[in-house]
């Protein structure tokens, strides 16, 4: 969840400090997609592509990061599909 400690916010929000947890990355994209959808206006169409966006980033991590990561593990330890 991004409910972390008011410093940490602020170090992460003005002084360019990079996400320390899964919960301060969960913060920074949360506010990310905040800021676009407070710009955007609060219509369907906004929602549509901030959920599109996200399961877009999902899949090309999946697809350049994490697909290498499990082949490189298959090849190291053997194929469960054998």
């Amino acid at each position: 969840m991004p409910y972390i400690e008011q410093d940490r916010r602020a170090a992460l929000e003005y002084d360019g400090a990079g996400p320390a947890s899964v919960g301060e990355l969960n913060f920074i994209i949360t506010r990310l997609l905040r800021e676009y959808a407070l710009r955007k206006g609060t219509i369907y169409q906004t929602h549509n592509d901030i959920i599109g966006v996200l399961e877009c980033v999902k899949q090309e991590w999946y697809r350049r990061c994490t697909a290498p990561y499990e082949d490189f593990k298959m090849n190291e330890n053997g194929d469960v599909y054998t």
